[in-house]
Parts: C-alpha cells; sequence; structure tokens
C-alpha cells in the first residue's frame, strides 16, 4: 500500500540553479502506484541520486486519449504515490513547459535547470519501443538513461533496436552510480531490479 504524505512544492517552471543529481521518470501514470514509486526508490540508491522526479505526461503521443484519465487525476495519483518522500516528486512541468515528446522536453528541463545532473529513467519496456519516439536518438545524446528491468521484457530489450544500436554505450551495472555524472554521452545502464506487482492495466480493471 503506498503511504500517503504532505505533498512536496510543486517545481518551478523557470527552473532553479540547485546543484543536484536528478533521474526523470516519465510517463502516463494512469494511475501512478506503489510500483513507481518502488522504481524511484531503488533508483535513488542504486544510482546515488538526490532527487528523484515523477514527470506525468499531459498526453503520450504514442497511447491512445480514450481511457486515460484527466491529468489533474493522474498528477494527484502521483502526488499519492510519491508519499511525502522527502525525495521523490511528483511533477506536472510538462504540462507546463508546453512539451509532447521526451526529446523536448529533457532540452527545456537542462536549459532551465542548468546545474542540475538529469538522468532519464525508464522501465525496460519502453526501451523495446523506444526506436518509436520522436527524435529518440537525441534523448540518449542529450542525458545518460538508466533502464529498470520490467516484468518479461528483459530478453526483448536487449535485443531491441536501440539497445544494439548503443551497445558500446552500456556501462556494467556495478558502474551505474557513475551515470549521473558522466559527461561523455551517450551512456546508458541496464539494471537487474527487485520486481513490483503492481500493474496500472490491472488497477484501472479494477475500477471499471
Amino acid at each position: 500500500m503506498v503511504r500517503c504524505g504532505r505533498a512536496r512544492p510543486p517545481l518551478n517552471p523557470w527552473g532553479d540553479r540547485r546543484r543536484l543529481s536528478v533521474g526523470l521518470l516519465g510517463g502516463s501514470f494512469n494511475p501512478a502506484h506503489a510500483g513507481h514509486r518502488h522504481v524511484a526508490e531503488l533508483a535513488l540508491t542504486l544510482l546515488g541520486l538526490d532527487e528523484v522526479w515523477l514527470l506525468v505526461s499531459p498526453q503520450n503521443p504514442l497511447k491512445p486519449v480514450v481511457g486515460m484519465a484527466p491529468f489533474v487525476d493522474r498528477l494527484a495519483s502521483a502526488e499519492r504515490a510519491a508519499g511525502g518522500h522527502p525525495r521523490i516528486r511528483a511533477a506536472g512541468i510538462e504540462a507546463q513547459l508546453g512539451t509532447s515528446y521526451t526529446a523536448d522536453t529533457v532540452a527545456a528541463l537542462a536549459r532551465r535547470f542548468p546545474r542540475t545532473r538529469l538522468v532519464w529513467l525508464m522501465g525496460a519496456d519502453n526501451l523495446v519501443q523506444i526506436s518509436r519516439w520522436s527524435r529518440w536518438m537525441r534523448i540518449f545524446r542529450a542525458l545518460p538513461v538508466a533502464i529498470l528491468a520490467r516484468g518479461p521484457y528483459c530478453e526483448k530489450a536487449l535485443a531491441a533496436k536501440a539497445a544494439r544500436r548503443l551497445a558500446r554505450f552500456r556501462l556494467r551495472p556495478e558502474r551505474a552510480r557513475e551515470l549521473a555524472g558522466r559527461a561523455a554521452l551517450p551512456a546508458w545502464v541496464f539494471l537487474h531490479i527487485r520486481l513490483h506487482p503492481a500493474s496500472a492495466t490491472a488497477i484501472r480493471a479494477e475500477t471499471t
């Protein structure tokens, strides 16, 4: 069960100049759940991050609008999933930036948070299909990427187009804590983590 707590103040959409290492966990969060917090907590530890931001997408271009809860509801679910954790923050900043594609979001965040070392976090299922994302190679060239194992996707993810194309830039898991400070890009790591049973699809099925 996700613990409830006081939500952290929203991010300043104009940015700031704090020196932090931050993991960006993007998604629809339809809804967010304990599994998202589980991944965020592991990323904090395994990558040595200061914070993780749950970036709630206004509308994923690759997902249908039908069945997608309103943005404010999904953001609220991310705030509940964060549960008042002092280093996990739910963020609706993409809506304020007006970005729809991850490549644009990370570029805007890099400009507005120039002293923050950003790391893109995503599940192995997204590595399978990231080659369908708009300007996906720009993402890998803009910031380091950490892939977190998810369900049955591990073998398929590591055989996918993106993994094969970027194979020579992959770091060994024991070097994961170097990722946030990595200046030479692309750089990515695949982390085999303890899986969590929570599923947004299952939660939606239970409530319909």
